[in-house]
């Protein structure tokens, strides 16, 4: 593979990175509003299920930002995205006392987040296809992972 293709690995990498980085470390810091959403989407354990969450959001990323185990990261990221997709941002968001006008530009809102959280899933499946790349821990281990396809 070329030294343009390894470099470009690594900036995704980086880039698909920050987004799980950052909210992870915010659910960790904080659960409560991810604790609702979750109770929102009738699942048990909110708190427990928020912490989960931040704590895989955080390690996955920074696996990803160091590029560690890559193909399977990006398989669990893929499957994470959609499924988060499809439970907390399909379908409508009704809030009592709201008015039309806000709920339009939070349905609005919350499609696009549903739009992004697929788009992600194909980005580290995409990840997940091509490896790690040779700016990589996987390619300093010498793993397979880190080869492109």
């Amino acid at each position: 593979m070329s030294t343009t293709n390894n470099a470009v690995i690594f900036v995704a990498r980086i880039l698909l990175s920050f987004i799980f980085i950052l909210s992870g470390f915010g659910k960790l810091a904080d659960p409560s509003g991810t604790a609702g959403m979750i109770t929102g989407a009738g699942l048990p354990a909110a708190t427990a299920l928020a912490y989960l969450a931040g704590l895989f959001e955080l390690v996955t990323g920074l696996a990803v930002l160091v590029g560690f185990q890559v193909r399977i990261v990006g398989w669990a990221l893929a499957l994470f995205c959609i499924f988060t997709g499809a439970v907390f941002h399909s379908g409508t968001v009704a809030i009592p006392g709201w008015p039309d006008a806000a709920l339009g530009w939070i349905n609005t809102l919350n499609s696009i987040m549903m739009m992004k959280n697929f788009t992600l899933a194909g980005a580290y499946i995409l990840l997940a296809t091509v490896g790690a790349g040779a700016y990589s821990l996987d390619a300093r281990r010498g793993a397979a992972s880190a080869v492109t396809a």
